[in-house]
């Protein structure tokens, strides 16, 4: 399952690096130290995106942790805080963590219904 979630952060800072406009590094082992680190660092000299990347079929369910992490590096860096959906066969959605579901607990779900009707395409994120 890393290794899928590793493949689309790849993925993704292609897409930012092949557009010659925008620039993108992936953040090496992001989640596994207490540091708050997106999966994904992009910028075109002015904007600055920090995106957390996940990628599923189905429903994807984060913990409240990821989106306090995600706020937290975000504020401290002077960057946008995205995550980033990708649904197999579907593509991805961009979406900001107050357009995310709660759920009960201390949760919160994207579905591909959700990213559909809140999430923005690559294309309208980075012409934002």
């Amino acid at each position: 399952m890393k290794s899928k979630g590793s493949r689309a952060e790849r993925e993704l800072v292609h897409m930012f690096n092949d557009t010659k406009i925008w620039a993108a590094i992936r953040i090496a082992g992001s989640g596994l130290t207490s540091d708050p680190n997106p999966d994904v660092l992009t910028g075109n000299g002015k904007r600055y995106l920090s995106i957390e990347c996940k990628s599923t079929k189905d429903t994807k369910y984060l913990v409240e942790n990821d989106i306090k992490q995600l706020l937290e590096f975000s504020s401290r860096f002077g960057a946008e805080p995205w995550f980033g959906i990708k649904f197999n066969n579907r593509g991805w959605f961009f979406l900001k963590p107050s357009d995310l579901n709660k759920t009960k607990g201390d949760s919160y779900s994207v579905s591909l219904l959700l990213a559909k009707e809140k999430g923005l395409s690559f294309d309208q994120l980075i012409n934002l």
